[in-house]
């Protein structure tokens, strides 16, 4: 009984220990509890010694610093759309995480996202990175957009994304299911999203996300080796426009991000645009045809801040004039 239950969990110990071959059985022994493995430690380091046989590293073995000890990071890179959540947010209730694990080390962190377009990505990865404290000199993608187009190769623009944080780009090159670390990560995130936060509003779910990544750092200590060194990130994230397009309420408020900016008099019940540039620490509110309405200091994420003070001119569309039905009199 005790050698099939574990058997389940044998890809996944054998990967963690390839990539960390220093990991302490009691980390492992907690990271596959969490993933559903419910024996005591000692009938589990006995199921390890039976079916498993810790790599040797080579530069410890050696008696020196190596390329596995020492070394810079990788970050892998997992993009996710999750279940739809029954809290309705700013773009209704589809909502996607990036998560960034660092391979050697096994440390992670996500970030959960409005939407799958390029300035959303590169938002949440920035975020990620952040959280992390620094950068990989190599970052792992599957085939998937926006890292890829559609023939599969990475696009011009997320060569410039790298270079920006001073990262190259590796495409993994399995094809299907994810490796066993991977899905170990995305496991433990659908089972906390179904059970914990997709009832949260954007904030709330963050923080609790942040919160249970960082709980993992504790399994994730090193014996021997070194620290991994990650290199610094720039001072501001790559300068993405995001874009998106809200209703405004009847008083007068659009929201964006978990907070609520008021508009002049007259736009109740308008289409506006809202822009911002990541690099940047204001939006701007535009008219459907992109003339600013208005400039506002940017609220923090899920603040659930109503600004109302903004500067710049106000512009206000009129319709075109049309002939024939529907036009104005």
């Amino acid at each position: 009984m005790t050698r099939d239950e574990f058997l389940q969990f044998v890809p996944y110990c054998q990967q963690r220990l390839d990539d960390d071959p220093h990991l302490q059985a009691k980390v492992l022994h907690g990271e596959i509890v969490e993933l559903g493995y419910n024996r005591a430690y000692s009938t589990f380091t006995r199921a390890l010694r039976r079916h498993l046989t810790r790599p040797r590293c080579g530069p410890c073995h050696r008696g020196r610093a190596g390329p596995g000890c020492g070394t810079l990071e990788d970050v892998q890179f997992d993009w996710v759309q999750l279940p739809a959540a029954p809290v309705e947010r700013d773009r209704g209730r589809e909502t996607y995480l990036l998560m960034g694990s660092l391979t050697r080390s096994g440390r992670w962190r996500a970030v959960l996202a409005d939407t799958d377009d390029l300035p959303h990505y590169v938002e949440a990865l920035d975020q990620v990175l952040r959280r992390l404290g620094g950068t990989g000199e190599r970052w792992l993608f599957d085939r998937t957009r926006p890292v890829c187009s559609t023939a599969g190769k990475v696009t011009a623009v997320f060569h410039e994304i790298a270079i920006h944080y001073g990262a190259s780009i590796a495409i993994r090159p399995q094809m299907g299911a994810p490796g066993p670390v991977v899905r170990a990560h995305r496991s433990v995130v659908l089972h906390w999203w179904n059970t914990a936060a997709n009832e949260l509003g954007v904030q709330a779910a963050q923080d609790s996300l942040d919160r249970l990544t960082e709980r993992s750092d504790g399994w994730h200590r090193r014996v021997s080796c070194k620290a991994r060194a990650l290199l610094p990130l720039p001072s501001k994230p790559f300068p993405a426009r995001i874009g998106v397009q809200r209703r405004v309420d009847p008083h007068g408020l659009v929201s964006f991000e978990g907070n609520f900016y008021l508009l002049p008099p007259g736009l109740a019940g308008n289409e506006v645009g809202i822009r911002r540039r990541l690099d940047e620490p204001h939006l701007s509110i535009t008219t459907t045809r992109g003339a600013v309405i208005a400039r506002f200091p940017r609220a923090p994420r899920g603040a659930g801040r109503t600004v109302t003070e903004h500067s710049g001119p106000i512009t206000l569309e009129r319709p075109n004039r049309t002939s024939g039905a529907g036009a104005p009199a």
